[in-house]
């Protein structure tokens, strides 16, 4: 699982001679929020150099971990709230993610991780350290976990502006047919596409390959899999920096998981294998086994099986989310695993050391710091119970009878991941109690702040 540092990815020293010699004049300071997406300062490069580097870092304020997709700062957290007065974190660069940004002018990035202001400790609710936790925990049972993304998302003629005072209505998608593996509309598409995946490369993101997916104007991108935090630090880059290059094009693009009822949901299919702790010696395979499988692996696949609904919050976080799982759509629909099965819920595909178990449920917009926390959580549950996974499922899992489904709504899963004994234990009830107040509110506000188009449609005239 170990390779050689990625071009693109600088160390301090590369980073000091591009400052000294103006090739990087702004440093971008970046940490996720509980959406996955990045939050953060542009610094210049000497007083990156200077003054942030050390330990001080940059200073933020902490309701960026307590609030909602609008910025709003929401009730019920305990971490950060109006009576203790949103106070300061600090984030302190993790030197080991620094990367230039080639598709903006003289920048680099850096990934930090989030500090208490006054008691130097990590904060426990702040995503990059909700997955390091499970990454220890792993490490402290003997193993590693590494993850794979293949993310899908809509490209869009109109720019991010002109889809705003669209409404997000008559859209133009990039083509007018689904280009599931389609080269000539593809090679239309090419001169953003290209871009994308150069620029990741470049950033030290290494990329496998793009194709057309299953949608009009519908692409996805694989990223090369590394072990978990590497892969979800890889992931965010990605997302962000393919808005960003799609911006600097006047075109949109989009990874919500089902932007039109008549199309494909965007997913993120997310791959996952067991490692031994030093992630030199694959664990997940033994040929001997009539399903390739080894008994640990075995224990790792059981496990991601009996936790996947009451985790599913973690790879479906939004209202939205749920409308991607519909019969016949690409989606799951049943908790259940085959070999190489895309009607299942979880795929294994694979040999040898290159056999993992790819997770089917998980959209697009999925925060990949808690998807990954999650895998590792559910995983090591399995192996440390010994669970034995259900017999594999053949056939249409679409058709499947008495097998257990994916929640079909927020509200489900909520209820699911309140009941969860799993994520509690996994995550400490500080964490587990944050995490589903995150989920709570987002509920809330569509629930009883939101009139839809839908309801106008439905009850203006006639209601």
């Amino acid at each position: 699982m170990s390779e050689a540092r990625p071009p693109g990815v600088l160390g301090l020293d590369a980073l000091e001679d591009l400052v000294r010699r103006g090739e990087v004049d702004t440093v971008l300071t970046v940490f996720p929020d509980l959406q996955g997406r990045f939050m953060g300062k542009r610094v210049t490069g000497r007083f990156f150099l200077d003054d942030v580097l050390g330990g001080e870092g940059v200073h933020a304020c902490n309701y960026l971990l307590a609030a909602d997709m609008e910025m709003e700062p929401l009730p019920g957290y305990r971490y950060a709230n109006w009576d203790i007065g949103y106070g300061d974190f600090r984030a302190v660069p993790d030197p080991a993610t620094l990367r230039l940004v080639p598709w903006l002018e003289r920048t680099a990035l850096v990934i930090c991780d989030i500090f208490d202001e006054e008691t130097g400790e990590p904060v426990e609710v702040s995503p990059r350290q909700i997955l390091k936790r499970q990454v220890e925990r792993a490490r402290l049972a003997g193993y590693s976990v590494a993850c794979g993304s293949e993310l899908e998302f809509y490209l869009f003629r109109d720019s991010y502006e002109d889809a705003a005072r669209k409404g997000y209505r008559e859209l133009s998608p990039h083509s007018d047919y689904i280009i599931d593996y389609h080269i000539l509309q593809t090679t239309k598409d090419e001169y953003l596409i290209r871009q994308i995946r150069n620029g990741m490369d470049a950033a030290g993101v290494p990329v496998e390959f793009s194709k057309g997916e299953f949608g009009h104007g519908q692409h996805e991108i694989n990223l090369r899999y590394a072990d978990a935090l590497e892969m979800a630090d890889r992931h965010s880059i990605y997302k962000n920096g393919a808005k960003e290059i799609a911006a600097l094009n006047d075109r949109a693009l989009s990874f919500m998981a089902k932007w039109s009822m008549a199309e494909a949901g965007s997913s993120f299919h997310l791959h996952s294998s067991l490692w031994d702790a030093a992630g030199e010696a694959p664990l997940m395979a033994d040929d001997a086994d009539h399903h390739r499988l080894s008994d640990t692996g075995r224990a790792f696949l059981a496990g991601l099986l009996e936790t996947a609904r009451e985790l599913a919050w973690f790879f479906a976080p939004f209202v939205n989310s749920y409308k991607r799982y519909q019969l016949g759509s690409w989606a799951p629909t049943a908790i259940v695993w085959g070999h190489d099965n895309r009607t299942c819920g979880f795929r294994v595909v694979g040999h040898g050391s290159s056999l993992r178990v790819e997770n089917r449920i998980p959209g697009a917009d999925a925060n990949p710091y808690l998807a990954f926390a999650a895998t590792i959580a559910g995983g090591l549950h399995g192996i440390e119970h010994g669970l034995q996974p259900p017999e594999m499922y053949r056939g249409n899992a679409y058709e499947a009878k008495d097998a257990p489904r994916v929640p079909t709504s927020l509200h489900e899963a909520i209820e699911a991941l309140r009941a969860s004994e799993v994520a509690r234990k996994a995550f400490g009830d500080f964490v587990f109690e944050h995490l589903l107040n995150t989920a709570l509110q987002e509920q809330r506000i569509f629930d009883n702040e939101c009139v839809t188009d839908w309801e106008l449609a439905r009850y203006f005239e006639r209601g």
